[in-house]
């Protein structure tokens, strides 16, 4: 039993050490597809109830550091959100619970093609997103949401952009798409739509968003 117990804390290391790598590499959730892609022991004498698995995964200050130094962050985070599974295209997951009310920003890695909602340094939200295509990229840097625009309407494409949250004069915003495989936006972030309202109804004007490449 006791030897049992001793290697699946090594397991849980492991995990952790490698969902902490990911998030350094780029993209939050990233890190969570490595947890949930990792076997866990199962004992054939293991009680009948198991506790629930922990809804985040703490961020170590060394892991901050790190991401501080290559760029990736610029502001503490304590916890990203542990996704239970591996995140396709349209997926996304929000979960609040137990996380006061603070400070909204978003981050969006568009290497690893996911954006992630932050509150107060714990993560909320993660979607799996759309960017600009080479023709019309989406810019990297830090800005500040300018406006909300619930039921927008694109007067230069003539397409619905639900949910926007415009982050520069000429028009690059962060809306609702059909998030799927080979799709790209003229420069924008496309969310799933389910996802874009919970980010609308959480983000303010003002709020920052940090986009790095």
């Amino acid at each position: 039993m006791a030897a049992s117990r001793k290697a699946n804390r090594r397991v849980r290391r492991a995990r952790l050490a490698c969902a902490l790598s990911f998030f350094l590499l780029g993209g939050t959730a990233a890190a969570a597809w490595s947890v949930a892609r990792q076997p866990t022991p199962i004992k054939a004498s293991a009680p009948k109830t198991v506790p629930a698995p922990l809804n985040r995964i703490p961020v170590s200050d060394e892991a901050l550091r790190q991401a501080y130094a290559a760029g990736s962050i610029d502001r503490p985070v304590k916890s990203i959100l542990n996704v239970p599974g591996r995140m396709q295209y349209g997926d996304f997951r929000w979960d609040e619970r137990g996380v006061p009310a603070g400070p909204t920003w978003i981050r969006v890695d568009l290497k690893s093609q996911m954006l992630s909602v932050f509150r107060g340094g714990e993560e909320i939200g993660t979607a799996v997103i759309l960017y600009g295509a080479d023709s019309v990229p989406t810019p990297t840097g830090k800005f500040p949401i300018l406006a909300k625009l619930k039921d927008h309407r694109s007067a230069t494409y003539d397409a619905p952009m639900p949910y926007t949250l415009r982050l520069t004069g000429d028009g690059v915003s962060i809306h609702a798409s059909n998030v799927r495989w080979g799709y790209a936006t003229h420069g924008c972030i496309g969310v799933p739509e389910a996802f874009a309202a919970k980010l609308f109804n959480a983000a303010s004007v003002n709020d920052e968003v940090l986009i790095v490449g």
